[in-house]
């Protein structure tokens, strides 16, 4: 029975390069990828990081190429694209996930910090799709993914580097769909709200009395849904942005946030 493109999240005979993918948020979205029967490439920062993401993968039944690339360094970039190009012939999905935070109050970072987050989280994301879009373009096709915050949105104490970078994130997705678009190119992004995962259990430890640890309780308040998001929470959304059921939405941040965005809060007893 043929399928009509907007029932089409099936990701078959496509390549998906999703950055920073060794495990947590880019791990989850590479594996529900390669659960729609797409080919997964990821990258990491060392080669030790990149073979445990290669075995996590391996646990799960999928084979997983790629290897090391630093995501702010335009060489690296060049020559991970053409390594891709050459083994596979093309890049379908491209998901920018590579991201580092930095929670300092602003008038005690330094510079050099500040820097650093914005080169991760935005200008990374602008260097590897500027190398991937003209594979796209030659294909007739692609999808762009990238992943955002709530923080595109809202600012919040200590963050400031990352909300910035977030923020400009955001933009720049739109401007990769309103300068791109014609050629078949969707570019969206996906915004996190406060996701389980081994970099935020710290934040989820139960207190020596055993209440919930104060950020806990706060994150459960302020999200309607009363939970953290996982990283399977992302998974839905990100198939249907890579799939062919998204084909006519562009330049939208999807925020997976349980309503975090939509709720002002609980009126104080």
């Amino acid at each position: 029975m043929e399928t009509n493109s907007y029932l089409n999240f099936r990701l078959d005979g496509k390549v998906a390069w999703v950055t920073g993918a060794s495990y947590g948020i880019g791990f989850a979205i590479a594996s529900a990828f390669a659960a729609q029967g797409a080919t997964i490439v990821f990258n990491d920062l060392s080669e030790e990081k990149y073979q445990k993401g290669v075995e996590a993968y391996k646990a799960k039944g999928i084979t997983a190429y790629g290897g090391v690339c630093d995501v702010t360094k335009e060489d690296q970039v060049q020559a991970f694209v053409k390594k891709i190009i050459e083994k596979f012939g093309h890049i379908d999905i491209l998901v920018n996930n590579a991201g580092i935070i930095k929670r300092i109050p602003m008038t005690e970072m330094s510079a050099s910090d500040f820097r650093a987050v914005i080169d991760v989280d935005l200008n990374a994301p602008f260097i590897v799709s500027k190398t991937v879009i003209p594979y796209m373009i030659k294909e007739g096709h692609g999808k762009i993914i990238n992943i955002c915050s709530m923080m595109s949105e809202l600012g919040r104490e200590t963050v400031s580097a990352y909300a910035a970078a977030k923020g400009g994130l955001k933009m720049l997705t739109r401007n990769i769909c309103s300068e791109y678009g014609a050629y078949n190119i969707q570019c969206n992004g996906i915004g996190p709200g406060y996701i389980a995962t081994p970099q935020t259990a710290p934040l989820r430890v139960k207190q020596p009395d055993g209440s919930l640890h104060p950020f806990d309780a706060f994150i459960r308040a302020k999200t309607p849904a009363g939970r953290w998001g996982t990283p399977e929470d992302l998974q839905g959304p990100a198939v249907f942005l890579a799939s062919d059921a998204s084909n006519f939405v562009n330049g939208h941040i999807l925020y997976v946030d349980g309503g975090i965005l939509a709720y002002i809060g609980k009126q104080p007893k």
